[in-house]
This record gives structure tokens, C-alpha cells and sequence, in this order.
């Protein structure tokens, strides 16, 4: 257990010395990966946050929705539950509700159609920053990498010893930016995956939750809205 760690700060500090080894190109590289991995971080964890509340919150919601009797009863807990993204659905339609009256269910339902794309657009925010790292960080990474090669080449035709032994350590620096681009793109592209699939869930719960919404409507005042 003890050659565990001290493998990882062997391993670390050849990592750091081939790092300071690379040219500048290869530093400018590794630089823009690590800008990129910072922020994708940033977006991965703040993301799975939110979406973590709005799920929980969403769930204790729904269970308060559906002991209700009345629109009013729900409205009046409605606060409780704000990191939902069912919360602004509910609202928004409610509110068009009593101003519509009973003589138009359908704005009612359109109400709740525009909230819910709302709140699925604001869930989706920063999203293309993962996509765009997915993307293009590999890219980035190998460029550096190419660079490298033929900088390690040029400098073995400069010196005139055409071996393995000669050109080994420049290639092993060149490579380091092409982990790097993966090592910042494997995160971003499985939290992107997971994160679009949260959004297709949220996006059929709140159409669900619309119907369950029309279906309250038409139980309490007796309106057909038109919803089996």
C-alpha cells in the first residue's frame, strides 16, 4: 500500500518534468486544455447541483400536487418547492387561468406549453460548453502532439542521428498534449450525455405534469379541457 502513493508522485513528477520539457507551442496548448477543463468542471458540478435539487424538489412537489383539492391549495405551497422546474409551469398556468377565467382552457394549456419550454431552456444553459469540449479538445490535444513530432524530427535531421533513442524523448513530449485533450474531453462528453438525458426526463415530466395540471382543472370546475 505504501508504493501506491510514491508510484503516483513518481509518475507526477515525470508528467511535470515533460511539461516543463515541451516547447511553447506545446505549453500554449496545454494551456487552453486546462482553461477548458476548468470551465467544463465548473459547468459539470454546478450543473449536477442544480439538477440534483430541481429533482428532488420536483418529486416532493408532485406528492403535494396530487393530495390537493383545489389550484388554490397548491398555489399556496407552491414556494416551497421554486428549484422545481414544474413550479413556474404550474404558476404560469394558474396565473393565466384566473385571468382567462373558465372560458379558455386552451390558453391555460398554451401557458403551461411556454413555461415548460422555458424552464427546459434555462436547465439546458452552458450545456454546448460540454459539447464544444467534447469536440474539440482531442483536436486540440493532437495538434499539439503533431507539432511536437515534427519539431522532435527537425531537430534530428538538425543533428544528424537518425535513432530511436534520439527522437524518443521529443515524441514523449509531444504526446502529453494529446492526453491532455482527452483527459478534458472524456468528462465534458459523459456529462453532456448524462445531463441531455436529465433534460429529455424533466422535459416529459413537465409535460405530464401539465396534463395532471388540465385534469385538476376539469375535476375542480368541471370544465372539459379536453385531456383523457
Amino acid at each position: 500500500m505504501i508504493f501506491t502513493p510514491l508510484f503516483g508522485m513518481a509518475i507526477g513528477g515525470e508528467i511535470v518534468g515533460l511539461v516543463e520539457q515541451t516547447g511553447l507551442v506545446a505549453k500554449t496548448v496545454l494551456l487552453i486544455l486546462l482553461i477548458f477543463s476548468i470551465l467544463s468542471w465548473a459547468i459539470i458540478l454546478s450543473k449536477w447541483s442544480a439538477l440534483s435539487r430541481a429533482r428532488a424538489q420536483s418529486g416532493r412537489f408532485i406528492r403535494a400536487f396530487r393530495r390537493a383539492q383545489r389550484l388554490q391549495d397548491v398555489a399556496a405551497v407552491s414556494e416551497q418547492f421554486k428549484p422545481s422546474p414544474l413550479v413556474p409551469v404550474f404558476e404560469n398556468a394558474y396565473d393565466e387561468f384566473r385571468r382567462q377565467g373558465e372560458t379558455n382552457i386552451t390558453a391555460v394549456q398554451r401557458a403551461a406549453q411556454i413555461a415548460s419550454s422555458e424552464e427546459l431552456s434555462r436547465l439546458e444553459r452552458r450545456l454546448p460548453l460540454l459539447a464544444t469540449t467534447g469536440a474539440v479538445t482531442p483536436f486540440i490535444g493532437l495538434f499539439g502532439t503533431v507539432w511536437g513530432i515534427i519539431d522532435a524530427f527537425h531537430g534530428l535531421g538538425d543533428a544528424g542521428a537518425a535513432t530511436l533513442r534520439a527522437v524518443a524523448p521529443g515524441i514523449s513530449e509531444a504526446l502529453i498534449t494529446t492526453a491532455a485533450g482527452l483527459f478534458t474531453a472524456i468528462p465534458a462528453v459523459i456529462a453532456y450525455n448524462q445531463f441531455t438525458h436529465s433534460m429529455k426526463q424533466f422535459g416529459a415530466r413537465m409535460d405530464d405534469f401539465s396534463l395532471e395540471l388540465l385534469n385538476l382543472i376539469e375535476r375542480t370546475t368541471g370544465i372539459p379541457t379536453g385531456v383523457r
